[in-house]
């Protein structure tokens, strides 16, 4: 009998740990810190396939995309705040909202956003943007180059973006309001992204999961799990810890 207590205690116990851990995990990953893998170049060269990073989820308060599942269904925002031009965000896309994005905010409410030759405009202002001739770019879809450039909004907020042409078919868009409570958002490879310019459309406020941080971990995918002699040259240990901007 006592044997058996003692069993159906350690169960119990046992339970209770994993119930905890379980919780403490969802509290974390729900108000503080979920992490994110990135899947595509969309991002380049600010993030690249096989980065994974930590995206704040206190940035712009609470909507019922913050939590797993949209298990609290509530409209709008609770304890909200205002994303900032140049942004890097994960949300969801609207119509689609299962389905996780990584882009940087452009455009805030009220502006006019468009894009010519290959360079964004706000409110009608050209985007200053500078070439940096010794970064090489990424080579692109049937080994297209490409270059890159330092791209600083009007708020003084720097960053860099690849293109590969300025006469591509997301080069030359026509001028879009942004309505309120809605955000605009592009891809830093301007070349390679879905984004507010043509699939994604203008995002809600409502679908903002977060900001992104920084990296935790980030490998070039040239190595298997179990592949570990693989590792030190397939890890990007240079890029770890690296704060996004």
């Amino acid at each position: 009998m006592k044997s058996e207590n003692k069993k159906e205690n350690s169960f119990l116990e046992f339970f209770k740990t994993v119930v905890w851990a379980i919780a403490i995990a969802l509290i974390f990953r729900s108000f503080l810190f979920e992490p994110f893998s990135i899947p595509s170049g969309s991002m380049i060269p600010t993030l690249k396939v096989g980065d994974y990073l930590f995206v704040s989820k206190y940035s712009y308060g609470y909507s019922r995309y913050s939590f797993p599942f949209g298990i609290i269904p509530f409209s709008g925002r609770l304890l909200k705040s205002e994303p900032q031009r140049g942004d890097v965000i994960v949300f969801r896309k609207p119509g689609d909202e299962n389905v996780d994005y990584i882009k940087r905010l452009v455009g805030l409410p009220g502006d006019e956003i468009f894009v010519q030759e290959g360079i964004l405009h706000i409110n009608g202002a050209p985007v200053t943007r500078r070439l940096e001739a010794d970064m090489p770019g990424e080579r692109g879809p049937l080994n297209r180059p490409s270059v890159i450039y330092t791209e600083t909004f009007p708020e003084g907020h720097e960053h860099l973006i690849q293109e590969y042409s300025d006469n591509d078919r997301m080069d030359n868009t026509p001028p879009r309001l942004v309505p309120e409570g809605h955000y605009f958002f592009m891809g830093d490879n301007r070349d390679n992204s879905r984004d507010s310019r043509a699939e994604i459309g203008f995002v809600p406020a409502e679908n903002l999961v977060g900001r992104a941080e920084f990296l935790f971990f980030s490998h070039n995918g040239r190595a298997g799990l179990f592949e570990i002699w693989k590792w030190p040259s397939a890890i990007r240990f240079s890029r770890i810890g690296m704060s996004i901007d």
